[in-house]
């Protein structure tokens, strides 16, 4: 099982033998997650912010999981009522619950895949467990909260953000197997 955890899309994606077994797209990706934060930030403290700030935060202090260690933030914004500059002071536990509608998107959608797989590729799911690519795979502890939720083993690709892009010219290289795989 591939999940894919793009900026506008998260595809999930069960393969055996060369082909697509399963696969699901939800509009869930980093994107979403951005406009969370700007949003929650907008509403609670009146701020309004970038979304590359809101980017900055979802991959400086972002979390999907709870950790030990609550780690901060300086946000520079404009105050939405007096119209000056401020500058707020925000939390991870803070993000990870602003983001975390986005994250149970993804999680359930993974949930949906395993209760979708065929019982022989199930067993196949076990053993090799879940791998995750895409720069959303980067948000801190998803792999953590994945595998608490599946209770299966969850890696991350070694380059999640190139890990397609390398696929696809793996691909290209060889259009024998490309023609064989091509979804018709």
């Amino acid at each position: 099982m591939v999940v894919d955890i793009g900026g506008g899309t998260t595809e999930v994606a069960v393969i055996s033998l060369a082909g697509i077994v399963y696969s699901k797209s939800v509009r869930v990706g980093g994107d979403k997650m951005d406009e969370a934060i700007l949003q929650h930030i907008k509403r609670k403290y009146n701020l309004l912010i970038g979304i590359r700030t809101a980017e900055i935060i979802k991959t400086t202090i972002g979390n999907a999981y709870p950790s030990e260690q609550i780690e901060t933030i300086e946000v520079k914004g404009r105050d939405l009522v007096t119209g000056i500059p401020k500058i707020l002071t925000i939390d991870s536990e803070e993000i990870r619950k602003a983001i975390s509608e986005q994250v149970e998107t993804i999680v359930e959608t993974v949930r949906i895949a395993l209760e979708q797989t065929p019982p022989e590729l199930a067993a196949d799911i076990v053993d090799k467990g879940i791998v995750l690519t895409g720069g959303g795979s980067l948000l801190k502890n998803l792999d953590v909260l994945l595998r608490e939720e599946t209770k299966l083993p969850i890696t991350i690709t070694e380059d999640p953000l190139s890990t397609v892009v390398l696929g696809s010219g793996k691909a290209l290289d060889n259009l024998e197997i490309l023609k064989e795989v091509a979804i018709r």
